[in-house]
């Protein structure tokens, strides 16, 4: 793929997680049961398959059964069956193990993993069933023909910061294809285009979501058992600041842990990184890391948005699978099984297209439809309307999602709406609280052994960018960005970036000016999805640059 000439397929697959894997694994077996030989091309960012997946992750498994009815279960890289599963409630120096679990929010019967490991293991059969993947390749542009979609192109290489092509300039390949599924991911930037250029979110709810950090640790043998599962709630957020942190017991004496914080929060100086550092200070964390070490730091957003903020899935030639569709379900934060099912959706229409040589919307409208009668529906109806009532704060947040529980979903409001979390930011003048420093002053001492601050933890992600390319992350109107989100908010991005990407500097005159490290950018996309007014736009890098995760 490193020449300048068209590729042609017949299937092309953006992303290589869960959902893009599982559905060029099911459209080749399906292809195959019908006697049809079809090409099928999955084009991946990251340097190998599971460099850019993060996850907690436990696993709703019983999917896997169904993508893989020949594959023995045990050959699956999952890690330890959840064998202890509680929530805790934390208060500054206490913590409450409560005696049953958050509606939703149990795991008995799942499995704790490194979704890359179970990527990985994909990919492997994927290629085995004949799918060619290609990984190390961004794709940077959505192709039409007549007005509808017809593949999609790889980033230009070779150019300077101002795009500018040098002496080691090589084109991006046109890929051509009659159906192009998009599995990017978050916040997916093709998809987004996608989203736009259609209009595929009319009459949706606007899709919020929130940012996950996460550390892999090696500790010491009794710290922790393989398969013991806490979820935490309250300290060190406040009672308008949603979200909790997750301590998930691994095989080999390890342990993911992490804070994940909606990205709908008011204070403008919050720090999800720092606040998950202070999490690991409380006493009921701190015991499962004693005596370990730090092997792994990742962060990942999520759509939190729940049903109501799914997008139209198709378009002529096009279909949207996984986190890019938004499919995650609320309170249990669960993703992989729904990206896997989708995946699998998508594949069965897909082939039925191919069948027809009818690429079509009618045709590819029953993705959509067969999305009803599946464990996605199944999953995230009876939650629509959580994440819209907890957005009112955690108390009134509570009372409403018990009023959902008693009338299936719906409460006593009906549909509620949902408002995009750069316009929740609050501006510096406007904050009766005190900021996330003042509050935290004291709390927070990095020591490099238990508390990290970012640019030691981003070392962790093995992240790395070519020097040599436009800038993947852009201020949209640098005039707007001083006046507003500088002067009125106080940078956030400064902030809420949890891999430092963004500077504040102030030179000798009082002059403030944005700084930005896009290497050591983690490809979270929070900056893309947080910033208030004109905002930052993100971009895909170079192919193979960003993060090298490993078992995260």
């Amino acid at each position: 793929m490193s020449n300048v000439d068209t590729v042609s397929t017949d299937i092309l697959i953006i992303g290589g997680g869960p959902s893009g894997l599982a559905t060029a694994i099911h459209l080749a077996d399906t292809l195959n049961q019908k006697g049809l030989t079809k090409r099928i091309l999955l084009v991946e960012k990251g340097s190998s398959i599971g460099s850019h997946i993060l996850s907690g992750a436990v696993i709703k498994t019983d999917v896997f059964k169904d993508l893989l009815p020949g594959v023995d279960f045990n050959e699956i890289p999952f890690n330890a069956k959840v064998e202890n599963d509680a929530t805790v409630l934390l208060s500054e120096t206490g913590s409450l193990k409560l005696p049953f679990h958050v509606p939703y929010m149990s795991n008995k019967g799942n499995y704790t993993a490194s979704l890359g490991q179970v990527c990985r293991y994909l990919a492997k059969i994927a290629e085995e069933k004949g799918v060619e993947i290609y990984t190390g390749f961004s794709v940077s542009e959505i192709l039409y023909k007549d007005g509808k979609v017809c593949g999609a192109k790889t980033i230009d290489t070779g150019v300077n910061h101002h795009g500018e092509p040098q002496e080691n300039f090589q084109p991006g390949t046109p890929i051509e294809a009659k159906l192009t599924i998009f599995a990017e991911g978050t916040r997916g930037s093709l998809a987004k285009m996608l989203i736009k250029k259609f209009d595929l979110e009319k009459d949706k709810n606007v899709q919020v979501y929130s940012l996950g950090v996460k550390e892999l640790w090696s500790v010491p043998e009794g710290n922790i058992k393989a398969g013991e599962v806490y979820h935490t709630m309250g300290y060190p957020l406040n009672l308008k600041e949603f979200g909790g942190g997750f301590v998930y017991g691994l095989k080999d004496n390890r342990v993911a842990v992490g804070l994940v914080v909606g990205l709908d929060y008011e204070d403008p100086t919050f720090d999800t990184h720092d606040a998950f550092q202070i999490w690991k200070t409380h006493p009921f964390i701190s015991k499962f890391l004693k005596g370990g070490k730090l092997v792994e730091y990742g962060a990942k957003t999520l759509p939190e948005g729940g049903y109501y903020s799914i997008p139209k899935l198709y378009t002529d030639n096009a279909m949207i699978v996984g986190d890019s569709a938004g499919l995650i379900t609320m309170p249990a934060l669960k993703g992989v099984h729904l990206a896997i099912s989708s995946g699998m959706l998508a594949a069965k229409t897909a082939a039925q297209a191919l069948l027809n040589d009818d690429f079509s919307e009618s045709t590819l409208s029953q993705y959509e439809a067969s999305i009803k009668d599946s464990v996605i529906y199944h999953d995230m109806y009876p939650v629509r309307n959580f994440r819209q009532a907890f957005a009112r704060g955690l108390i009134q947040g509570a009372i409403l999602f018990g009023t959902q529980l008693i009338t299936g979903g719906a409460g006593f409001l009906g549909r509620m709406k949902s408002h995009p979390d750069s316009q929740t930011t609050k501006k510096l003048s406007e904050m009766k609280v005190p900021l996330f420093k003042e509050r935290f002053k004291g709390k927070l001492e990095v020591d490099k052994v238990l508390t990290f601050d970012k640019a030691t933890d981003v070392f962790y992600s093995g992240v790395n960018h070519d020097e040599h390319q436009v800038v993947h992350v852009r201020v949209n109107n640098p005039a707007t960005y001083q006046t507003i989100n500088i002067k009125e908010y106080g940078a956030p991005s400064q902030f809420f970036c949890s891999s430092e990407v963004y500077e504040l500097h102030t030179d000798k005159n009082g002059h403030q000016e944005l700084r930005i490290h896009a290497e050591n950018c983690m490809h979270c996309k929070t900056c893309d999805i947080k910033s208030p007014g004109d905002g930052i736009t993100w971009s895909v890098p170079n192919g193979g640059n960003g993060p090298e995760f490993q078992n995260m």
